[in-house]
């Protein structure tokens, strides 16, 4: 069950002296539309499971794994029999292991993995989190410690799969490799300096290129654009700063690294396709948003920077769980 809703977001409560959660889920209840700091993993081991995100759903088949990244705002559904693994792991404790974030952007905001979408890791990923569980269970001496080892195990399967599978440098297999590093790294230094005057020549210089082999680099890698890489994060940025009813839209935009409001407002509506102030609106009034609805664009990913704002909201960290 959902133990501390607050509007849309949820609380997750750990047990003492510990920053993750499991267990085995049978309730026949759905879950409203949420998010949370952790990040979440469900594995259905009866029957179905439903998690509805933005203008679609994913039905979890008996054996799939679905990781929601923290922030990102879902809702869920349970058939009237079943039993799924439900694990929530605070992502702030293993958010500043180099490369790790960059493992968000890579399966942001959803990641499903199945026998037949991923033959060649997706045995290994199933025993592992069938270990975590049997470890959880024990609760016994460095069992935390043992769960976050197979999680980092697990998480440098996804990576390394999903960064390989996604891109294709036009490059021999040594270049492949060195590329991936060094974009894995300008992408972390990106996403950690969004709200700076980050220019394409400065970037491209940090990350030791001509400015054109960059952006053909920055296409194939990303399969996106520099500048709209940069004004998603920006915008991801601006989201949760309007979060807070006290920030004006005005100070939420130059904050988020926008020279000016107009621009602001053009980009948001782009990438969101709502206005700032109907972001915040449907934002502090949840009920505007029925239980198991559609959720809109805006609200598909609520990214959690490392940022501080004056509410309770502060110091999360990126996108991208939940006690039920």
């Amino acid at each position: 069950m959902i133990e501390h809703l607050d509007g849309i977001h949820e609380t997750v409560t750990y047990k003492e002296n510990s920053s993750l959660r499991l267990f085995v889920n049978t309730d026949c209840e759905d879950y409203p539309i949420h998010w949370h700091t952790p990040m979440e993993i469900i594995m259905p081991l009866e029957g179905t499971y439903t998690v509805f995100l933005g203008d679609k759903h994913i039905l979890l088949q008996e054996g799939d794994i679905i990781f929601i990244c923290p922030g990102v705002l879902h809702s869920l559904a349970a058939p009237e029999s079943g039993k799924r693994i439900i694990l929530q792991i605070e992502w702030s404790v293993v958010s500043k292991i180099r490369d790790l974030n960059s493992i968000l952007s890579l399966i942001s905001p959803i990641l499903t993995l199945t026998p037949q979408t991923a033959p060649d890791i997706y045995s290994d990923i199933y025993h592992l989190i069938c270990q975590i569980l049997s470890e959880y269970e024990k609760d016994s001496f460095l069992s935390e410690a043992v769960i976050y080892a197979r999680m980092l195990d697990i998480l440098s399967l996804i990576g390394r799969y999903q960064a390989f599978a996604s891109c294709r440098f036009d490059a021999g297999p040594q270049k492949q490799k060195e590329y991936l590093d060094r974009f894995l790294s300008i992408c972390n230094y990106i996403d950690e300096h969004c709200t700076e005057d980050l220019s394409l020549d400065h970037v491209a210089k940090t990350a030791g290129f001509s400015k054109y082999h960059f952006t053909r680099l920055f296409k194939q890698f990303t399969n996106t654009t520099y500048y709209k890489y940069l004004n998603r994060k920006r915008i991801d940025h601006a989201m949760l700063l309007l979060s807070d009813p006290d920030i004006p839209v005005t100070e939420a935009a130059l904050q988020s690294g926008f020279s000016s409001l107009s621009t602001f407002l053009r980009v948001f509506r782009s990438v969101k396709q709502c206005t700032p102030t109907e972001f915040r609106d449907m934002y502090i009034h949840p009920e505007k948003l029925q239980k198991n609805s559609l959720i809109p664009a805006a609200f598909v990913s609520v990214p959690l920077i490392h940022v501080t704002t004056r509410k309770t909201f502060c110091s999360c960290f990126f996108a991208i769980s939940i006690l039920k």
